[in-house]
C-alpha cells in the first residue's frame, strides 16, 4: 500500500475509533446508572417513583414527582426569561451595532460566559433574593423567603444569556449579504429586513442555540442548589421552596454514599436527568430537521 492510502487508511480508522469512544462514553454512563439504580427499582414499582410526592428516606419513601415538577418549573422560567431577551439582545449586536462598541458589548457576553455558577449563585444570594423576599412576593400578594423556584429561574435565565446570545449573534453574521441588500432595495425597513430575512434564513441557528440554552439550564447544579430552597416537596408557587434533580444529587450523594437505598434514589435521580435530556435532544432534532426542510 502506497504510503499516503496508508496514512488515509490510519487516519480514517482513528477518525472511527474516536466516534465510537465518544458513542461508548454515553452508553456507558446509562449502563453504570441503571444497575446503581437496581437496589430501587426493585424494591420500588417505577409508578411509584415517578408520580409520587413522598420524599421520606428514612421510611425508604422516593417519590420524584415532585422533584422532577421543580426541575421543569425553574428551566421553564429559565427560557421563558432567557429567549425573547436573548434574541433581542442578539439581533441588536448583529444587526444595529458596528465597530468597536460591537466589540466589546460581544467581550462583554463572552466574559459572562465564563463566570463559574457558583459565583452567580452567590450574587443571586447578595440580589435577588432579598429582592423576591421584600418586594416581589409581597407585590404579589405572598410571603417568601427569596430561596424559592423563582428565584432560581431567574437565576439560571442570566446564566443561559451569553449561550443563546453567541450562538444567534453567529447564525445572524451566517445570512449572505446580498440576501439583505435585495430586501434594501426593494424598499424594506431595517427592522423588515431583519424580520423576514436574516431571522428567517437564521432560524436553525436560532433553535439550536434555544437548545443548547435548555441543556444548560435543566442541568445546571450549584447555582440552583444555593438559591432553590432544597425541599423535596411539591411548590404550591413560584416563590415556593423546592429542590431540583442536580441540587438533589449535589447536595445529598458525598453524605449518603453508606445508605444503600439512599445512594440507588440518588442514581436514580441521574439516571432520569439524564434520560429526559437525551428525550428532548432526540426530540429536538427531529423537529429541527422538519424546520430546516421548511426553511429551504
Amino acid at each position: 500500500m502506497k504510503p499516503r492510502l496508508l496514512k488515509e487508511f490510519v487516519c480514517k480508522k482513528l477518525m472511527l475509533l474516536a466516534t465510537i469512544f465518544c458513542c461508548a462514553i454515553l452508553i456507558s454512563i446509562f449502563i453504570i446508572l441503571l444497575f446503581k439504580s437496581s437496589l430501587l427499582l426493585g424494591d420500588q414499582s417505577l409508578t411509584d417513583l415517578l408520580f409520587s410526592s413522598l420524599w421520606n428516606p428514612e421510611s425508604g419513601k422516593f417519590g420524584f414527582y415532585s422533584i422532577i415538577l421543580a426541575t421543569i418549573y425553574v428551566t421553564g422560567i429559565a427560557m421563558l426569561i432567557s429567549i425573547p431577551v436573548s434574541i433581542l439582545s442578539a439581533i441588536y449586536i448583529a444587526e444595529y451595532i458596528r465597530g468597536r462598541p460591537r466589540s466589546i458589548i460581544s467581550a462583554f457576553v463572552d466574559v459572562l460566559a465564563g463566570v463559574p455558577s457558583v459565583v452567580y449563585g452567590m450574587c443571586a444570594i447578595l440580589v435577588l433574593v432579598p429582592l423576591v423576599r421584600n418586594h416581589i412576593a409581597p407585590w404579589f400578594g405572598t410571603t417568601s423567603t427569596g430561596f424559592c423556584v423563582f428565584t432560581a429561574g431567574v437565576t439560571l435565565a442570566i446564566m443561559v444569556f451569553p449561550i443563546i446570545i453567541s450562538i444567534c449573534v453567529e447564525a445572524f453574521r451566517s445570512v449572505p449579504i446580498g440576501a439583505r441588500e435585495a430586501s434594501l432595495a426593494v424598499g424594506a425597513t431595517k427592522w423588515q429586513m431583519t424580520k423576514h430575512v436574516v431571522f428567517r434564513g437564521a432560524s436553525p441557528g436560532v433553535f439550536s442555540a434555544v437548545l443548547l440554552g435548555f441543556g444548560r439550564a435543566f442541568g445546571e447544579t450549584m447555582a440552583v442548589a444555593m438559591v432553590v430552597g432544597n425541599l423535596p416537596r411539591t411548590p404550591n408557587s413560584i416563590f415556593s421552596p423546592a429542590t431540583t434533580l442536580p441540587s438533589l444529587i449535589a447536595t445529598t450523594y458525598g453524605e449518603m454514599m453508606s445508605v444503600p437505598h439512599y445512594e440507588s434514589a440518588i442514581m436514580f435521580a441521574a439516571l432520569i436527568l439524564l434520560l429526559i435530556v437525551v428525550m428532548f435532544n432526540v426530540l429536538a432534532r427531529a423537529v429541527l430537521k422538519k424546520l430546516q426542510k421548511r426553511w429551504k
